[in-house]
């Protein structure tokens, strides 16, 4: 028995007793008589037609996609980062292509050539890369957090620096009167890293002597740590700090792991806050630590709102959004 064919543009055409390239109007949105218009739509439901709209973007040049690309979609900043996008892109009648590198440029550079060639509408990055010199020309890119040396990539990012200043000064009104900070990061220039500088600012105002562990991402950040903390404890067990402001939630999270191992009370001997504001599941407000948290669902319709962006000439160079404090239980009440 031989198989049934889709029905075809042409088929379309017939069943509503119209020319072709009035159903291609229809389909493709170009305004046409009401009478026609009815016509058609009638006979696309008659038919079952279903539009092929990955050819249609191809042949308009435009596919009705954007690629996202994250270090991974294990970690749960980037894995909530991306369910925002993709949400935020489906009400604008478009669909997410999601890449995750594992934070290697050549996989990255592969999935800017591969958007290219697939005429994706752009590109949201969260790299660990300089990848802005790789990047196709008419590639629309839209960068969250990371600084590329072209220089021209809009940028989206949290007020880091701000939230800094308020990791330092939440853990000096919740009692801590030498607060420490913790960074581990990419050896590409980025707007996290403005946490640090937000830490010494705070430091600064308040005449205290900064604490800081800061160094290169790694697989040996527990060993980092462990070892930060062992330098300054006294033989007494006393730390030279009673607060750490850590860079992000997962290494805040360590952290307390760490302290907790080698006897430490948190929050009542150190006090923790972190950075992100990931909720432990996704019906919950509950945090693993007390933090700074990002706006993750305005980042990510940020990205979206420039990189769909007609005129991507006039989007600023960089967009920041504000941070709250929330507890988590690793901080005591003020």
């Amino acid at each position: 028995m031989k198989k049934q064919s889709a029905p075809t543009m042409k088929d379309v055409a017939r069943e509503a007793g119209v020319a072709l390239g009035t159903v291609s109007k229809v389909i493709n949105g170009i305004p046409v008589g009401e009478e026609y218009r009815l016509k058609v739509e009638e006979a696309i439901k008659r038919l079952n037609y279903e539009v092929n709209t990955y050819a249609r973007g191809l042949k308009m040049q435009k596919s009705n996609t954007v690629t996202l690309i994250i270090p991974d979609a294990l970690n749960p900043f980037y894995s909530s980062f991306a369910h925002y996008i993709e949400n935020s892109l489906y009400k604008e009648g478009h669909f997410m292509v999601l890449c995750c590198s594992d934070g290697i440029l050549e996989k990255e550079v592969e999935y800017l050539n591969m958007a290219s060639q697939n005429q994706s509408d752009g590109v949201i990055a969260l790299t660990y890369n300089d990848i802005g010199k790789y990047v196709p020309q008419n590639l629309p890119l839209i960068s969250f957090d990371r600084i590329y040396s072209n220089n021209f990539t809009p940028r989206v990012a949290s007020d880091n620096f701000a939230g800094g200043v308020m990791a330092a000064e939440k853990l000096m009104e919740c009692g801590c009167r030498h607060p420490a900070f913790i960074t581990f990061h990419s050896p590409y220039p980025g707007e996290a890293d403005k946490r640090k500088d937000g830490y010494l600012h705070a430091c600064s105002l308040h005449n205290i002597s900064p604490i800081y562990l800061s160094k290169l991402s790694s697989s040996n950040m527990k060993e980092d740590i462990a070892d930060f903390i062992k330098h300054h404890r006294h033989p007494d067990k006393s730390l030279d700090f009673d607060g750490i402001f850590v860079n992000t939630d997962y290494n805040a999270y360590l952290t307390c792991r760490i302290l907790k191992d080698m006897g430490y009370r948190i929050p009542d001997d150190v006090q923790i806050i972190g950075f992100d504001g990931i909720s432990k599941f996704s019906i919950s407000d509950e945090l693993f630590v007390s933090s700074i948290c990002q706006p993750i669902p305005e980042l990510a319709q940020t990205c979206v709102n420039m990189v769909l962006s007609k005129d991507k000439n006039m989007l600023p160079s960089l967009t920041l959004l504000p941070v709250h404090y929330k507890y988590g239980g690793t901080t005591k009440k003020a």
